[in-house]
């Protein structure tokens, strides 16, 4: 059987209470062997944890805050997290961090402030990066070069971008690129940025319970569809399904060191 990781998913949220034990034994029956789970607050890290101990090789946790999340109270969320990525040894990385203004672009020095402060604990850690990015590509490669550039390693999480993104992206060698069921929609710019992009530099990921691939596309994600998307990134690479689970399962390893 093909082995997959994915790279992102929020199993510990309220949406999986009624089945997580479920979703995770569909997520082993399906390859998905490691799961990585990023955090959004400070009240990520109860269940993070909870999760992590219960599955010991299968799910990993990652610290950080999330930039749609800063309010007022962000300094506090981040001595928190900071605390625990202090206390924990087994965190693989620092995310879910970046910089988000399609929602919100007035916060914009907070946003920048919080990022750059948890790439100053990547640094100090030899931890990558799990960076989500939405309407603000200048300003994260801005804090990128700003903060250490090709020292840094990490994923460009959920990266649905167009080529001249990538293009601005791809120097950053020590990044790989997420992909997740948006590869798989009908209307997806997706395959003509990934003709830029080697496979080599590709990560797995559902983003769950948001994004989930066709045919479950409108339906709650979960990590057992991984396949749905390696099978898409096969065609669109003219390789196989094996290949892709190969390639991108080293990927993962190396990056998290999991």
């Amino acid at each position: 059987m093909n082995r997959f990781i994915d790279t992102h998913t929020h199993l510990f949220v309220p949406e999986f209470s009624d089945d997580r034990d479920e979703v995770v034994k569909r997520a082993l029956e399906a390859g998905v062997t490691k799961l990585c789970l990023p955090c959004i607050t400070a009240d990520s890290i109860a269940p993070i944890k909870e999760m992590c101990e219960k599955y010991p090789g299968v799910c990993f946790p990652m610290a950080g805050l999330h930039p749609t999340e800063l309010g007022d109270d962000y300094k506090q969320q981040l001595d928190k997290i900071k605390a625990f990525l202090d206390d924990d040894k087994s965190i693989v990385a620092i995310g879910e961090i970046g910089i988000d203004l399609y929602w919100d672009d007035t916060r914009l020095i907070e946003q920048i402030e919080v990022f750059e402060t948890q790439i100053a604990w990547a640094r100090e850690m030899h931890l990558p990066l799990a960076i989500h990015t939405r309407n603000a590509f200048g300003e994260m490669c801005s804090s990128l070069q700003q903060s250490g550039g090709k020292e840094l390693t990490g994923v460009f999480h959920c990266f649905t971008g167009t080529p001249e993104e990538a293009q601005m992206l791809l120097p950053f060698e020590g990044f790989m690129f997420g992909i997740g069921g948006v590869v798989t929609y009908k209307k997806t710019t997706l395959p003509e940025t990934l003709a830029l992009i080697p496979l080599e530099r590709i990560l797995l990921e559902t983003d769950s319970p948001y994004l989930s691939p066709v045919p479950y596309r409108g339906k709650r994600n979960e990590s057992s569809y991984v396949p749905y998307v390696a099978q898409r990134l096969a065609e669109i690479y003219g390789t196989t399904v094996e290949t892709v689970a190969r390639v991108t399962t080293e990927n993962a390893e190396r990056l998290f060191a999991i």
